[in-house]
């Protein structure tokens, strides 16, 4: 089985998402800003990473979980991905793509463009880290909901 949680950058909502997902960060709480921080994608995706899946680890299903950043294009890149899978394994049963997308607030949207785009790391990445530590909890639920998916699979 494969996750991957896809968004612009891949490099905020999916980075907590994915982590969220392997058990990495809690879910019962909003982490500290050192906790996103030493996350090894948070804030740290390049523009050479984007359209590659990045590998996050396992979950307790054993799924392989990824994340991707993928620009302004879903409507090509994930068509794309889901077709290559079918191709490979006959179907898409265990594929599970998900868009954290909807999460990013506007505080992400601004550190994020400043940190990467700009390349203001020392001012983008503290905006960057507020603005996801306030969506985090829409994060959660949407790993919430991926996980009890996978549960009534079982």
């Amino acid at each position: 089985m494969i996750i991957i949680y896809h968004d612009v950058g891949g490099t905020h909502s999916t980075a907590i998402a994915a982590n969220l997902h392997i058990n990495r960060l809690p879910m019962d709480r909003l982490p500290s800003k050192e906790e996103l921080l030493n996350l090894p994608t948070f804030d740290k995706i390049e523009k050479s990473d984007l359209g590659h899946l990045m590998y996050i680890g396992q979950d307790e299903f054993e799924a392989k979980v990824y994340t991707l950043g993928r620009k302004y294009k879903p409507n090509l890149v994930i068509p794309a991905i889901e077709d290559m899978y079918s191709v490979l394994k006959g179907n898409r049963e265990e594929l599970y793509v998900i868009d954290t997308h909807p999460t990013v607030n506007l505080l992400m949207k601004i550190g994020g463009f400043t940190s990467r785009g700009l390349k203001w790391v020392s001012f983008g990445r503290p905006i960057v880290t507020y603005g996801s530590i306030k969506a985090y909890k829409d994060i959660v639920n949407i790993v919430k909901g991926v996980k009890d998916n996978l549960k009534n699979r079982k």
